[in-house]
């Protein structure tokens, strides 16, 4: 499935030096504000161990792992919701994604400059969070305004959808992100064709220096960003941008070292892909075979012909049932043989609702 994460933030908080460190790119990353202003875009490898551990067992000719696709969008600024900094192109950029990886500056240096003069991560945030809300604001008013030409004429769904504004409109006024209004499913479903910016799914990353991975105590007002983050019901991740940068570059005996040194478990690029996934409520599957082993990415509670999709529209379409069997079943049996011979395939059907390491072959027909 089609999966888009964007990346923002303001100016010169480390953007584009995650975005080419995620990506392996090599896009300019600058010291000067809006030195992006079109957005990247990257295909990213969703690292996970199964995979590997089932194509050991397989030797397949090829293994496809699932990917997610990062967009790095350029620095917002204050008055972006108004223009300002070229914001209604970047705030456009925005709409377009799936969820949103906010990235905010911890590190100090005085080789890149702070758009604002100094660090204050929790303002930074605020920031860029009351431009979305502008945005998503005016974009409601404006949506009012036609629907309210729609009811004269008779439209019973259109006041369904203005009086779903009616309730959240308020509420944004008072500075609440849409994300953060109890809704009901149907009130969530309209809501998703607006595409609103604060109705994204949001991951925050704390963008540190190699000196703040060590000691966090070192990081300005850390224990209040945690407990900001924490009250919104939110996630945040710790990474630096300049250690993931020079680990990009290595070999994976040097990123080995290079983690012990800083006593690190993984690269925390690894942490953000995943952290990303989870925060779209995904799960994987896979499919496996002599000619491939390969990772496939469903949201969660995705049923089985729904996930037949995925790989291609005819198995959903010619949909007869599903053999699953689980990734530790496999581990623990060592062979498909030894599954079959334990009873521990399974026969499912149309109703059946995929579980994240199945492992499925479809029966379709056509």
């Amino acid at each position: 499935m089609g999966l888009k994460a964007g990346i923002i933030g303001l100016p010169n908080v480390g953007k584009s030096t995650i975005f080419n460190a995620l990506t392996k790119s090599a896009i300019p990353a600058d010291n000067y504000p809006f030195c992006t202003i079109d957005p990247n875009i990257g295909i990213v490898e969703v690292p996970d161990n199964r995979l590997n551990a089932i194509a050991k067992i397989y030797s397949p000719k090829a293994t496809t792992p699932t990917t997610i696709e990062f967009v790095d969008i350029a620095g917002l600024v204050r008055g972006a919701s108004k223009g300002e900094g070229l914001g209604n192109q970047f705030l456009s950029n925005i709409r377009d994604v799936n969820a949103i990886i906010h990235i905010i500056r911890a590190f100090e240096t005085n080789d890149i400059t702070h758009i604002d003069g100094n660090l204050d991560p929790i303002r930074d945030i605020e920031t860029i969070e009351t431009e979305l809300l502008i945005k998503d604001i005016l974009s409601i008013e404006k949506r009012i305004d036609k629907l309210n030409k729609t009811i004269r004429m008779g439209d019973k769904d259109a006041k369904i959808e203005l009086s779903i504004f009616d309730y959240i409109l308020p509420k944004m006024n008072d500075g609440t992100l849409v994300r953060n209004i109890p809704l009901d499913s149907k009130q969530k479903q309209i809501l998703q064709i607006l595409s609103l910016l604060t109705n994204k799914p949001t991951l925050y990353v704390l963008n540190i220096d190699e000196n703040q991975i060590i000691n966090t105590k070192t990081i300005p007002n850390f224990n209040n960003l945690i407990n900001f983050i924490n009250t919104k019901g939110d996630e945040i991740i710790l990474l630096s941008g300049k250690i993931e940068s020079e680990i990009s570059t290595l070999n994976k005996n040097e990123i080995d070292f290079y983690l012990k040194e800083y006593n690190i478990s993984e690269p925390g690029l690894n942490k953000l892909v995943k952290a990303t996934y989870n925060l779209l409520k995904l799960e994987t599957f896979f499919t496996a075979g002599e000619k491939e082993v390969r990772a496939w990415t469903i949201k969660k509670g995705t049923l089985a012909p729904k996930a037949a999709s995925e790989i291609h529209s005819d198995i959903e379409r010619g949909f007869i049932k599903a053999e699953v069997f689980s990734y530790e079943d496999l581990m623990h049996l060592k062979s498909e043989t030894a599954i079959k011979d334990a009873g521990k395939v399974r026969l499912e059907g149309k109703n059946y609702i995929v579980q994240n390491g199945d492992i499925i072959l479809f029966k379709f027909n056509v």
